[in-house]
């Protein structure tokens, strides 16, 4: 399953990268992609954990 989610996340970061350069016509050099992925037991919404729902 791991090796299945480093394919999704290169595939998600040439995509991003690939709708910025086709959008305003820069580089794909000047495009950054940080993928932040919080636990579900580090945040959550209208007063719940995450974790909990």
């Amino acid at each position: 399953m791991e090796l299945r989610q480093l394919e999704l996340k290169r595939d998600l970061v040439k995509r991003v990268t690939d709708a910025f350069v086709d959008a305003y016509k820069i580089p794909a050099k000047s495009v950054h992609v940080w993928i932040h992925e919080v636990p579900a037991d580090s945040w959550g919404s209208a007063g719940k954990l995450t974790a909990d729902k």
